[in-house]
């Protein structure tokens, strides 16, 4: 049915089936995985253990496993065996397969913790300035010595601590006393010529740039810098290799807190940019099944509120928001008298377009320069 379907409609099929006749690692998977299922609401473990294991008999009777040798060798499928114990791959035919394929072969269900935490406060978070590479603050210092006491009282087993390449995360890690990794791909988003400037000079110097943001704050990027999107891709290494691994520490920045929150509590485009990361906060996250359980814990040391509200946008009767730029070389409101073409998402315009730059007046038979606009590119 699924092939027929897959066929009528030019659909690729890839399948991914996973089999377990471990014993242990069955009993094992129904007591951390099942009693937990919303099938089960009571919980009662005996009931449980015995009610699956019906299920499971009821299943061998109908259920009819992928046959690599014979019937199904010409499909696109992994079979996942004992919990990635085993793996069988077979045609696999395009990137997104691939992908799925490196996916499961990472994932696993052995009980772990995640922390995730912002760097001490930075001198520049005293400013108000975004991005740069500004050391802690004397509160960033006290936080930094708060997270070591933190993690001595917690004695985490086989803890690993990541950081980014900029100086507060190091600074961070540093007095915490443990061996440390740091990773250039959890850098804090590359706001680019905004880079090292505070908002309100930002909607100053570059006020149409600043309202794009504001409509769109997923799909903007800033001139010369990132989108929230680009920075999603960036850390698909990093969030592959935290499904791999046991506990981690990630001692990160805003933005790449927000994306990887997003990540384990299944948040969307909406909402990731507008997620509170606040300072001298951690993060634990204990993924489970059906879900990632998240607590919060809150050091004792003040820091400076960096987060920005998502904006009321009234947008006129007659105009819906749509889609806005993702990129541009430079800002709209750029010292530079060249502006250069801009790729807008789905050939979209801004709400407000910017009026064509009209050529000053010239004497009649004089070469005159061409009107310069906003060009989309599809």
């Amino acid at each position: 049915m699924i092939l027929n379907f897959a066929k009528e409609n030019s659909f690729k099929v890839f399948f991914v089936e996973s089999v377990c006749d471990d014993p242990d690692v069955i009993a094992a998977n129904i007591l951390e995985v099942k009693v937990s299922s919303p099938d089960y609401p009571e919980r009662n473990r005996e009931n449980v253990m015995e009610d699956f294991l019906k299920r499971i008999e009821c299943y061998k009777v109908t259920y009819r496993p992928l046959d690599p040798d014979n019937y199904d060798k010409d499909l696109s499928f992994i079979k996942v065996i004992n919990v990635g114990q085993r793996f069988l791959v077979n045609r696999v035919q395009d990137y997104i397969q691939s992908k799925i394929v490196y996916y499961l072969m990472n994932i696993h269900v052995q009980p772990r913790t995640i922390y995730l935490c912002r760097h001490g406060e930075s001198e520049f978070n005293l400013l108000g300035r975004i991005g740069g590479d500004s050391g802690l603050s004397v509160r960033g210092k006290q936080f930094a010595q708060a997270l070591r006491k933190f993690l001595e009282e917690q004695e985490i087993a086989d803890l690993k601590v990541w950081t980014s390449q900029l100086k507060r995360t190091i600074q961070t890690a540093e007095s915490l006393g443990v061996t440390y990794e740091q990773w250039k791909i959890l850098n804090e988003i590359d706001a680019g010529v905004c880079e090292e400037m505070t908002y309100a000079q930002i909607e100053k110097q570059y006020p149409d740039e600043f309202a794009l943001r504001d409509q769109e704050k997923y799909l903007y990027r800033y001139p010369g810098g990132e989108s929230y999107q680009d920075l999603v891709q960036r850390l698909e290494p990093v969030i592959m290799e935290l499904e791999r691994q046991g506990n981690v520490l990630v001692i990160s920045h805003q933005a790449v807190m927000r994306c990887l929150l997003a990540y384990f509590l299944d948040k969307g485009a909406d909402e990731l940019p507008y997620l509170r990361c606040p300072l001298h906060t951690i993060f634990k996250l204990t993924p489970v099944a059906y879900g990632c359980k998240v607590e919060t814990i809150k050091l004792n040391v003040e820091a400076v509120n960096t987060h920005r509200d998502k904006p009321t946008n009234n947008f006129p009767k007659n105009q819906t928001p749509v889609r806005m730029r993702r990129n541009s070389f430079t800002p709209l409101s750029s010292s530079n008298t060249i502006r250069r073409p801009r790729n807008y998402s789905v050939g979209s315009r801004p709400l407000k377009p910017l009026s064509p730059l009209r050529a000053l007046d010239t004497q009649e038979g004089a070469d005159q320069p061409k009107t310069q606009v906003s060009i989309p590119v599809v």
